[in-house]
């Protein structure tokens, strides 16, 4: 299977191309990247997640973190150009796209999304049906996902670990 084809990527591109839910596109893209490359900063996904985080950070107008985190992820595709996580992404857009998005932050302007443009159309139809199946999360839920989400898992997952870590240490 090509890795554009992988359910995570697919998942990303209907985040990021559908409801524009950026937080979203972060977390799925995190899980796939951790799976195929951890530890790996400059692998392509890497790339496609700080796009994302950026845009996030955009939306919530804080400028200085979106300008920061969408100039890395413009350093790691430009590294990446040739990658085959490119090969059905029209490259020069989303470069492009990603350079107008660190100039209009630059001047001031107000939030302004873009399409990942995919160059595939076997890719293109996946990404269109997963998108017909997306949550229509409010505005205000979209740009303030990461303190309304549930994150009763996540909680639950850091208490097991600290008490995995304590009865370790008590055992020494």
């Amino acid at each position: 299977m090509h890795p554009l084809f992988h359910p995570l990527f697919i998942d990303y591109c209907s985040y990021f191309n559908g409801n524009q839910d950026y937080f979203e596109c972060h977390e799925v893209l995190e899980e796939y990247w951790k799976l195929i490359a951890p530890g790996n900063k400059n692998h392509p996904l890497v790339g496609y997640i700080q796009l994302a985080t950026g845009m996030y950070h955009w939306r919530r107008q804080n400028e200085k973190g979106a300008l920061r985190i969408l100039h890395k992820a413009q350093n790691i595709f430009n590294k990446n150009r040739n990658s085959i996580f490119f090969e059905f992404v029209d490259f020069n857009h989303l470069y492009d796209y990603c350079d107008q998005s660190i100039e209009k932050l630059k001047q001031g302007h107000p939030f302004e999304s873009f399409q990942i443009l995919l160059t595939n159309d076997e890719l293109k139809a996946m990404v269109a049906k997963r998108m017909n199946n997306l949550p229509r999360d409010s505005y205000h839920f979209l740009l303030n996902k990461h303190m309304l989400r549930d994150r009763s898992d996540i909680l639950i997952q850091r208490e097991l670990k600290r008490k995995s870590s304590n009865d370790t240490s008590k055992k020494e």
